[in-house]
């Protein structure tokens, strides 16, 4: 039996915010035991980084611990005070790897000067050694020409790259456990893997135990021993990641598995949970999850279950599990069973033969000028929208994918190429008029609602913008009604309209952009990313309603994201970029059922699945444009099946359509 090292037992945390107090942590305990990879998962708001920070004393000056025990081997952090006291614990015995690294590392400072200061000032090891040891880290991390890297500064770097000099200073005092606040959120698939592959190597060479914060449930079946899921400030259930996954006793638990659009079928909804979870600063009487539970029963408004055993190493917080509600659970499987079991077949894909085009690309490309060298952001790239549907562009960060975006709504000047919008050419300057009615008819969702929202102004000020920018309102009660109505076409009340954006959860904040977008009744939309920083539950209600807004209104969206998952259930088509063109082209379910470009493979199987069994044998495949030999034969844009295209030259061709060919003849046996 593995020995613990790590234990938090009935941890209340509390914080005085503007005079009021919040209980973040009501209670909540977990043990970690010795090289064992722990998740902790749930909502935003949860409590997962509040929880886990406090174990390093990081809480904010705000914030206090108001009972309950933290304790490493036999040492108890709680009665911790001091600044001197937890340099003691942070580094040597605990560190934390944050999810932005910009943040983390200090803009000014070169990566390995950054690194050299954690070794020398925790070993007081002389700068020589220390420099050295630092170059070793970055090598050990896969970051390659370390010596050189080492007099390098944060923005020179990737993303991927970044996060790598953050697990490097965190790993450089060798602590017994490493903490990962979403480590892998803002970086695309292929990123995401190397580096989840990175950590799980670390630890196994350093001997360390792991905690991982996240909300990719996807992330937790790959890398998790055991899982823990919280809940307003609890834990409220935790197991093997085999239990949590395969038989989960929660029904927040059961929400948060059945929201993945994995389990979606195109042209249906998703599962999402209803409501939103409770709020902290008031005193919260029994379950906290009974207000968003459709089967609550009636004890769990008034009473808080205790933990209720399900095997030696899984239990659950809920009342469903108590010997007096057998009979209960028993009439909600009998319920279950008799739900429609029929196959669900997706509603009717497009016939893009004989389609409109809304959109049209013909070789765009985008430069732009950095210092005194010019670069092309989209080179040379083709493709067509048609009216009424969803047309994807995935890629890794970089690709091209938001210039295209942003080149389509005229933010982002073409320096070649044309783009034709209801078959105008609007490619050069358009007219005053030309350009309000283009405006009014194309609009944008962007990736991140704080960043884009104004966050000074109401939110009846925020959707109205474009109503005031086009004239299109007769007086202000005309406007308020068109504001109420788009904040109620996305699930919005209009009596937040006096409320401002910061008083909203992330999900609400982009409700309130793509009411904002909706407002002018476009027929356009580019959506960038919109989901990507939202919980799981929360992302499968954008979803939700992003389908039921383009049903309704007739939109058609340009959807750009790198989360094939969910492009998978939203798109009809899918285009994927690399470095600024588009590799291959296809039907969404085409694309999957025959991935021919390398680029694409290497996506599809960097992309987490929720399923244990599957990540942890799991084989990620790497691309390498140098594979390809193009010193002779040429590549080209080619239609190897009606409607899908790739990137290849004549060699390449031939080999996918034999591959083609196998795959038919072994779907046909």
């Amino acid at each position: 039996m593995k020995k613990k090292i790590f234990e938090a037992k009935d941890v209340v945390i509390k914080f005085n915010l503007r005079g009021r107090i919040l209980t973040a942590i009501r209670g909540a305990s977990i043990d970690l035991y010795d090289e064992e990879t722990l998740a902790i998962v749930g909502e935003s708001g949860s409590g997962k980084s509040v929880f886990t920070k406090s174990f390093i004393g990081m809480l904010d000056k705000n914030g206090w611990l108001e009972s309950g025990t933290l304790k490493m081997h036999d040492e108890n952090f709680t009665a911790y005070k001091t600044e001197t006291e937890w340099l003691r614990v942070r580094g040597k015995k605990i560190a934390m790897v944050f999810q932005d690294p910009m943040t983390s590392l200090n803009p000014v400072k070169t990566v390995g000067e950054q690194i050299r200061e954690v070794i020398s000032y925790q070993f007081g090891t002389d700068r020589v050694k220390a420099r050295k040891q630092a170059i070793e880290l970055l090598q050990k991390v896969g970051i390659p020409e370390a010596k050189l890297r080492y007099r390098q500064y944060p923005h020179q770097f990737s993303g991927g790259m970044r996060q790598r000099v953050v697990i490097a200073t965190a790993i450089a005092c060798k602590p017994e456990i490493l903490i990962c606040d979403e480590p892998t959120t803002a970086l695309d698939v292929t990123v995401q893997a190397q580096i989840l592959n990175l950590i799980k190597r670390l630890q196994k060479e350093l001997g360390m135990s792991v905690i991982y914060i996240t909300h990719d449930l996807g992330v937790v079946a790959n890398v998790a021993d055991r899982v823990a899921v919280m809940y307003a400030g609890q834990i409220i259930e935790h197991g093997l990641a085999n239990e949590i996954f395969k038989t989960p006793c929660h029904p927040y638990t059961k929400a948060l598995l059945e929201s993945l659009p994995q389990l979606g079928v195109r042209g249906h909804e998703l599962h999402s949970i209803k409501g939103t979870p409770p709020n902290l600063y008031k005193e919260i009487k029994g379950d906290a999850f009974a207000p968003r539970n459709p089967e609550a029963v009636k004890i769990v408004h008034t009473y808080d279950p205790p933990f209720f055993k399900v095997s030696d190493t899984h239990y659950a917080k809920t009342w469903l599990l108590c010997d007096k509600a057998v009979s209960y659970v028993k009439a909600l499987e009998e319920k279950e069973k008799k739900k429609d079991r029929s196959i669900v077949v997706p509603g009717t894909p497009i016939d893009f033969s004989r389609a409109d085009k809304l959109v049209s690309v013909k070789n765009l490309t985008v430069k732009f000028k950095l210092g005194h060298k010019e670069f092309s952001a989209v080179n040379d790239v083709t493709f067509d929208i048609h009216k009424g549907e969803t047309f994807s562009l995935v890629g890794e960060s970089g690709s091209g994918k938001t210039t295209i975006g942003k080149a389509i709504l005229k933010i982002n000047h073409a320096s070649s190429g044309q783009i034709f919008y209801k078959g105008v050419d609007i490619t050069g300057k358009l007219s005053k008029h030309g350009m309000t009615e283009f405006r009014k008819s194309a609009q944008m969702i962007f990736q991140d609602p704080m960043a884009s929202l104004n966050g000074r102004a109401k939110v009846e000020y925020i959707i109205a913008e474009g109503l005031y920018n086009f004239h299109m309102y007769k007086n202000d009660t005309d406007r308020k009604n068109k504001v109420a109505a788009a904040m109620l076409s996305v699930g919005l009340t209009p009596e937040f309209m006096t409320r401002f954006p910061h008083e909203f959860s992330g999900g609400q904040r982009q409700r309130i952009g793509i009411a904002r977008a909706l407002v002018v009744e476009p027929d356009f939309i580019v959506a960038d990313e919109p989901i990507s920083a939202l919980d799981v539950s929360i992302r499968a209600q954008v979803i939700n309603l992003l389908n039921r807004l383009k049903r309704d209104n007739d939109l058609t969206y340009l959807f750009i994201a790198h989360d094939l998952s969910v492009v998978r259930f939203i798109s009809d088509r899918i285009a994927v970029m690399y470095k600024g063109q588009i590799l291959e082209l296809a039907e969404s379910e085409e694309l999957f059922a025959y991935p021919l470009h390398p680029y694409t493979n290497a996506l599809l199987t960097a992309a987490p699945v929720p399923n244990p069994d599957i990540e942890r044998d799991k084989k990620v495949v790497t691309y390498n444009p140098c594979d390809h030999d193009y010193s002779v034969d040429k590549p080209s844009w080619e239609e190897i099946k009606p409607g899908h295209y790739v990137r290849a030259n004549k060699a390449e061709l031939a080999n996918y359509r034999r591959k083609i060919n196998e795959i038919e003849k072994s779907d046909q046996r």
